[in-house]
Formats: structure tokens, C-alpha cells, sequence
């Protein structure tokens, strides 16, 4: 899987508002993820942030959105001819669980580092990961970083976009949350 990271601070640039208008907080019951409107839009979203969202989950979302891309680089995709026919796009917007905060750019660069690393590691190819760190408002004293993923997949068509992005956002959901092991016990 093709990933990369930049950071988006400062000036004018987009700022991740935790608590927005339509903010339904998942990790109060992350199965609400099903009930939300871009869920339906694409198959595999209310998966992935039910597990994002999950008590083990060291981040939670605030916000997320399906739309189709204004246009993809094939290569940036790992994609051939006619596989990038189509393409379809999501955003999920992460934070850090409270106790872990990014108080730091530094800390937030690793984290994306770490991350990109691991999804390049997946072998799932007309896909692509853009992370961008932002500034964060989570609260009244809030100077935290959040990080906006873009995840976009393509296909020959707009059912194998859909569900290529679905895929996608599955392995992107279990590098951040991974399944928890068998329990061992003397």
C-alpha cells in the first residue's frame, strides 16, 4: 500500500475540530458507526471506525466524509490502465486518546512515520494513505496535534473502487488497532 505524511500548521491551513456541530462520539458506543450517513455511502467505514473508536483503540475520530477524488495519479495508486478507471476517497480525522496526546510536533511526526512504514508493509496495491498532522481543538485549553487520513482506492469500477477503499480502510483501522492475541496463560 502506497502511504505517505506531511504536516498542515499554521496560517490558514485546515484545523481538526473535535466537537463540531454533527460530532457523534463513537467511543461512547462505537457501534453508532453504523447509524452515521457516510457509513451507508461505503461499505467498510462503520468497520473500521467501530475498531478505531474501540476501548483498545489509542485514537478516536471526530469526523470523517466520502467523496470522489478531482483526480488520481495511477502511479501514486499502484495502478495499471483501466484500474484507475474509477477511484473513490475517504477522510477520517484522528486524535490521540487523551493520555497519549501529540503536545509535540515531534511526537507527531514519529507517530505518522511509524504509520506510514506499517502500511507500506501491506501488500494491497490501488490504494494510497495520505496522513497530514494538524492542529487540534478538542477542549477549551487544547494545543494538540490530530492527524487527517485520506484514503483513496480505484478500480475498473465504481463497485471496485468502493471496495477496494473498503479493504483499505480495514488494513489502515487493524495497523492502528490490532487485533488482540490469543491469551497465554501458565
Amino acid at each position: 500500500m502506497e502511504a505517505d505524511w506531511e504536516f498542515e500548521i499554521g496560517g490558514d491551513a485546515p484545523v481538526i475540530e473535535a466537537h463540531w456541530l454533527g460530532f457523534v462520539d463513537l467511543r461512547a458506543d462505537p457501534n453508532r458507526a453504523s447509524d452515521l450517513a457516510e457509513a451507508k455511502q461505503l461499505p467498510g467505514l462503520a468497520n473500521a471506525l467501530t475498531r478505531l473508536n474501540a476501548m483498545n483503540s489509542p485514537v478516536w475520530t471526530s469526523k470523517t466524509d466520502v467523496f470522489l477524488p478531482e483526480q488520481i495519479d495511477p502511479d501514486e495508486l499502484d495502478a495499471r490502465g483501466v484500474e484507475a478507471t474509477h477511484a473513490m476517497s475517504c477522510y477520517v480525522d484522528l486524535l490521540i486518546r487523551s493520555d497519549q496526546q501529540w503536545d509535540l510536533p515531534s511526537k507527531a511526526e514519529r507517530a505518522a512515520k511509524e504509520l506510514c512504514a506499517r502500511l507500506r508493509d501491506m501488500p494491497l496495491g490501488r490504494c494510497r494513505v495520505d496522513l497530514v498532522v494538524r492542529q487540534a481543538h478538542i477542549g477549551p485549553e487544547s494545543n494538540y496535534l490530530g492527524m487527517t487520513a485520506y484514503l483513496t482506492a480505484c478500480g475498473q469500477t465504481d463497485c471496485d473502487a468502493k471496495s477496494r477503499l473498503a479493504e483499505c480502510l480495514s488494513l489502515f483501522a487493524a495497523v492502528i488497532v490490532p487485533a488482540p492475541g490469543p491469551e497465554i496463560r501458565p
